[in-house]
């Protein structure tokens, strides 16, 4: 995580998976680790998220091919999808002020998290990782659908 935020800071392009794990089912996008949602409010620099999801990679290697083991290499001749969304920025400032309002309506067990940079305290963040990273999740989920049907129809039509 120290180096995500060290290249981050540096304005560099990161890419990560916020879902924790990487997913052979269609199934709506979970909920997301705040591993990015604390790299988003750690960062000098705010971010730009630019959402994408992918469909079809489970075809190219999928965990129970060969008498219940993934393949040896890749499968061809598979159909994939690849969904680029809008960017997402977010206004930290506004943002962290409505936490600090909004986190005493939320009860949750402490972790013992220090306070932030920003000042704010462990109810705060976990407000704002918790508001920032379902923003994402909305964006990615949308994406999801997205793609999936965008996928079923290229599928139907066949070549001539």
């Amino acid at each position: 995580m120290n180096e995500a935020l060290e290249r981050l800071r540096d304005g560099e392009w990161l890419h990560f998976f916020p879902q924790g794990k990487v997913s052979q089912e269609d199934v709506p996008i979970r909920r997301l680790k705040w591993g990015a949602a604390s790299l988003i409010d750690r960062s000098s620099i705010t971010p730009i998220v630019l959402p994408i999801v992918h469909h079809g990679f489970e075809k190219v290697m999928p965990e129970k091919y060969w008498f219940g083991r993934k393949p040896p290499f890749p499968l061809c001749n598979r159909r994939l999808s690849i969904t680029v969304g809008e960017p997402i920025q977010f206004n930290l400032p506004k943002m962290r002020e409505i936490a600090v309002s909004m986190s005493g309506n939320i009860s949750v067990p402490s972790r013992g998290w220090p306070k932030s940079s920003c000042g704010l305290d462990e109810k705060a963040q976990i407000y704002l990782y918790m508001t920032i990273s379902e923003q994402i999740r909305t964006a990615m989920e949308s994406l999801r659908v997205f793609g999936k049907n965008i996928l079923k129809k290229t599928s139907r039509i066949q070549p001539s």
